[in-house]
Parts: C-alpha cells; structure tokens; sequence
C-alpha cells in the first residue's frame, strides 16, 4: 500500500473530491479513524502516511519499513514524534494557511452574535417575547457595533493578520499585542496594555508551554467590564475554570469560543454542563468550511506530488531547534 490516511473521517463526510490526492500517488488507503494501538499494523508496508489527529509515535515509525514521508492534515504537529521520525529520515510536513477565510469569518459570526445579543433574541423570539411587545422593536439586550470599538489580536501570523484587515473594513480600532511580559515593538502594544483598552480580544496564538493558560484570572481581571474575549485557537490557552468564574462574576461582558481542552468534550464537561448565558460554544468548527477542507485536501495532494518531484513540500525541520 502506498499512501493511507488514519482519519480520513475527520475532514470529509462524502463531500471531498479526492481527484488531486489520487493524481498525487495511488492507491490510497482511507480509514475512518484509527487508535494509536491500530496505527503499526496499518502503516507498516506504507510510503505515505496521513493523519489529522491520530498520533504516530516512535514504535509505529520503527516498524513502518516501506515509510517515506509523514503528512499532517493540519498546521499543528504535536501528534507526531517528531525525533523518532527524524531518526529514522522520514520527514514530515504540514498544511498551511489552508483555512484562513473560514476562520476570519467565524471569528467575526461570533463577534457579532455576541455584539447583536443574537442568541438572546432568537430565545425571546422562540418563548413568545416579539409578539407580546408592547413595541416594534424590543429592546430587552443592549446592541453594539463593532464600528468604533477596539480590537485587541493576540498572535499576528497569517490568522492575525487576516482578522486585523477585516476589522478595519468594519471601522474597528486594531491593537496588536506583543508577547506577554516583554516590551512592545514598533507597530504592537504591551499585552496588558491591550487588555485594558480593548473592547474585543481575539487569540489567534499556538499552544505551548509558553502560552498554556495566557488567559486566567489575571487577564480576565485587567480587561473592561464590557469586553469580549474570543477563542478560535487552542483551548488550553485559556483556564477554562476562571473563564467560567469570570463570565459569572461580570469581569468581561461575555465570550465566545471554538475549541475547549478535551476535544471531543466528556459529558461532563463544565462549561458545557453549566453553559451561562453570555457565553457561545461552537464545536471546533471555525476550519470546517467545504472549501477550507477541499483547499486542505489539494494541498496535501501538492505536498505529496512535490516530494516526490524534489520539490518544497511544507517541510516541518524546525520544529526541534
């Protein structure tokens, strides 16, 4: 088997045109999902691997003989043992850039369903609240336009730089916070610095150790009363138990977030268990637009067809360094 794809189920539901993957290497092997523990078996006599989400770790490496070239479904790389392949001369490379429209979008349905009260009117609709008004127009949650009001980015690559462009058409005010603690650079402002102005702030950064609860208490605490935080990046960049106290406690006027820590979440989970009513949870779905997964597909097809053309081919070789 030449090339398989571990979790072909997580980016297609029959909608993905495969054309350009097939053209790129054949034949393919594409399962559904796959668990850690099917992953040796599965790979062992291939040349390229696809995975999304599924990790693929030093043992498995080691027993695929026939392995040539690692391909993530996905701009992040944490599920790949990274050394291990290295060891062994498989390189591995990502997407990228791939869903840039579909998340800038996201991030301003959310924005605007927080600002426009949407939920909270699609309720007083749905009990009966127009028709029994007094008025046209009820007026039971305060609206605000984003025109005016200041957007606070923390992370500018591609994703920053794309909300930042947006948020001006919109007539917004844009900060760009530097890294937390450290003295701002020509064209950003100091991090606590945007907390405190900002009437929006959008996290568009990695997780890593460095980032792993950027926001608690803390940030929370220095941002304004009527402000809004948004969270289209990773969960864990958030302490999802003070986001809780501090939408409870009116610290910020509300929030709205695309990912958790957890994915798929437990029933258990407190945020959804205890859902207040200024908070948005979409289910990590700011990526999943057709043509955000269609654009994903063709550029694996390209990374694998450059490859074997001795081509670039989004080669991750920093990452260790």
């Amino acid at each position: 088997m030449r090339a398989i794809f571990l979790d072909f189920g997580s980016v297609t539901r029959g909608d993905m045109d495969c054309a350009a993957l097939e053209r790129a290497i054949t034949p393919w092997r594409f399962y559904h999902d796959s668990t850690e523990a099917e992953v040796p078996e599965r790979i062992c006599d291939t040349e390229v691997i696809v995975s999304n989400k599924v990790y693929i770790g030093r043992a498995a490496i080691a027993a695929a003989k026939q392995l040539k070239l690692i391909c993530i479904a996905a701009t992040g790389y944490n599920n790949v043992d990274l050394a291990a392949a290295a060891e062994y001369g498989v390189p591995v490379c990502n997407v990228r850039g791939y869903a840039t429209p579909s998340v800038v979008e996201h991030v301003f349905m959310l924005m605007l369903n927080l600002a426009r009260q949407f939920s909270n009117y699609q309720v007083l609709v749905k009990r009966g609240g127009w028709q029994e008004s007094q008025f046209f127009c009820p007026l039971d949650f305060p609206v605000i336009e984003l025109s005016g009001k200041t957007l606070g980015i923390i992370g500018y690559g591609e994703l920053g730089h794309a909300v930042a462009q947006v948020a001006r058409a919109f007539g917004m005010q844009v900060l760009i916070a530097d890294h937390k603690g450290k003295p701002p650079r020509a064209g950003r402002a100091a991090f606590d610095d945007v907390l405190r102005q900002a009437d929006f702030v959008t996290l568009h950064c990695p997780l890593s150790p460095d980032t792993q609860h950027l926001f608690s208490r803390r940030e929370l605490e220095l941002m304004q009363s009527t402000a809004y935080l948004i969270n289209t990046a990773r969960g864990g960049l958030i302490n999802e138990a003070d986001l809780l106290q501090g939408l409870s406690d009116g610290q910020i006027a509300g929030a709205a977030i695309d990912v958790i820590q957890g994915e798929p979440p437990g029933l258990d989970n407190p945020i959804l268990r205890d859902l207040p009513p200024n908070l948005i949870v979409t289910p990590h779905i700011a990526w999943a637009s057709r043509e955000s997964r269609q654009r994903l597909l063709d550029q694996l097809a390209g990374n694998i067809h450059n490859f074997f053309q001795h081509q670039p081919f989004n080669q991750i070789i920093d990452a260790l360094n």
